[in-house]
């Protein structure tokens, strides 16, 4: 049972998914307001990752991380990543990968999840919540997530479902209906602490937010303790302060050539798995092809044997009149002699 989340306590939710597919709009309905920019573009409005934030009626504070499109080519996914990470110091709480039952689950959005799985590790799924925009297309349908689910759902995306726990809701980022936009929200939340008390509690970090945030912390203590000196004047003190901004930023670039230099690698890996199972999905369904072909050709030939066995009984009756033919003609069995 998850618990109820207090007034003291800060949420980190970060958005990630394939562009177009309405992260922002998700953003922006979980906040409340219109503070990321959003519009249905292919093209994606974000272009770096942005927090936001806002505080719940007697709930949590949310802190929403708004990502562009991590895989799509236009980015510096390692950078972003990084990017993330530094705002999101104290652990992300929950991973809203966000779809859109308007577009075909793509192998875009199949990389950026494995991909996740392999910069983070497996454990990043735990903290997983699949999040489907277009809710108003499914309302005029009247259809439900299910529905869709149901006639709509690649294997792949029913594999990542599976992996989070089924953990999945459906958002309709259209609707003026304060009571539906609320409740959407609520049951968001609801997933959210679901979440947090499977993981005991904590929210996810690794070796890279551990590393970062030392780092952050090691640069604003010794900034603090400039300001306590005295004897410097303002430009010198301004000096200092950028050096060691600059030996923060150079650690940043350090991390962000790692991250780089690892999802090349992953990158590299996926693109050759996703076309080995290319290739044996093409393999497989040319098989069933000649297989069916096969039966349909054998199924010709026997309708074939059988017209042909049947006009040479009587061309003259239609099957199975024609098998009567051998008995016409024939004088009666005489009944027994009585008398025996």
């Amino acid at each position: 049972m998850a618990k109820t989340s207090s007034s003291n306590e800060v949420r980190t939710l970060v958005l990630v998914g394939r562009t177009g597919n309405g992260k922002s709009a998700v953003g922006n309905s979980v906040l409340g307001r219109r503070a990321f920019k959003s519009k249905s573009s292919s093209s994606g409005v974000t272009r770096v990752c942005e927090l936001q934030r806002t505080i719940i009626k007697d709930g949590p504070i949310v802190n929403v991380i708004d990502t562009p499109g991590l895989f799509d080519g236009t980015h510096s996914a390692g950078k972003e990543i990084v990017k993330c990470i530094d705002m999101a110091k104290d652990g992300i709480h929950a991973i809203l990968m966000v779809f859109s039952v308007k577009t075909r689950f793509s192998e875009e959005e199949q990389a950026t999840f494995l991909a996740l799985q392999a910069l983070f590790g497996h454990k990043i799924v735990d903290y997983m919540i699949v999040v489907f925009t277009g809710g108003d297309e499914l309302e005029e349908n009247e259809e439900t997530l299910d529905d869709y689910l149901g006639h709509e759902c690649p294997q792949p995306l029913k594999d990542i479902m599976i992996l989070c726990g089924n953990r999945k809701l459906l958002f309709d980022n259209k609707t003026k209906d304060k009571e539906k936009q609320l409740g959407q929200v609520q049951q968001l939340l609801t997933l959210v602490d679901m979440v947090i008390s499977q993981n005991g509690g904590l929210p996810f970090t690794n070796e890279l937010f551990i590393e970062l945030k030392e780092k952050a912390t090691m640069r604003d203590n010794q900034q603090k303790a400039l300001d306590s000196l005295k004897g410097y004047s303002k430009e010198e003190m301004f000096e200092i302060k950028m050096q060691m901004q600059q030996k923060y930023d150079d650690e940043l670039k350090r991390m962000i050539n790692m991250v780089e230099s690892k999802l090349k690698e992953e990158t590299a890996n996926l693109l050759k798995k996703l076309e080995e199972e290319r290739v044996a999905r093409l393999k497989a369904e040319e098989n069933y092809r000649s297989f069916q072909n096969a039966s349909n050709d054998e199924i010709r030939r026997l309708k074939e044997d059988l017209e042909k066995a049947n006009r040479r009984r009587d061309p003259g009756l239609p099957f199975p009149f024609n098998l009567l033919i051998p008995f016409r003609g024939r004088r009666p069995i005489p009944p027994p002699c009585p008398i025996l």
